[in-house]
């Protein structure tokens, strides 16, 4: 991919997220406030494949944005070019899939892999 093909993925990403995002904390501040407990939430998200497809494209939109915004900062504070850049930004994008496919699993399948 050429830059400007990343740098579309990314703001592409942005887009993606900014529903999640604001459905994510409606959805904390609405439990927080309704006073419930974590095992309360838990059982609401057990089992739901609703909130499974819900985080999982959140994760996936996540894991895209913040590795393309890193392989930036990467490349302009670090110096890192071509393949190295490459490959470290996928490591890191893979590492918070991995991670938050994990936590995804966790919360709705109820329990870690």
């Amino acid at each position: 991919m050429n830059e400007m093909h990343l740098y579309m993925a990314q703001r592409l990403s942005a887009l993606v997220m900014a529903p999640f995002v604001l459905v994510h904390l409606g959805t904390m501040i609405y439990a927080i406030q309704g006073g419930l407990t974590a095992a309360e939430i838990l059982g609401r998200t057990q089992g739901s494949v609703f909130w499974f497809l819900f985080y999982g494209m959140f994760v996936v939109a996540v894991s895209i944005h913040a590795a393309l915004g890193l392989r930036v900062i990467l490349s302009e504070w670090a110096g890192l070019r071509g393949a190295v850049l490459s490959g470290v930004s996928l490591a890191i994008g893979l590492g918070l899939f991995a991670m938050g496919a994990r936590a995804v699993w966790a919360v709705t399948a109820g329990g870690a892999p």
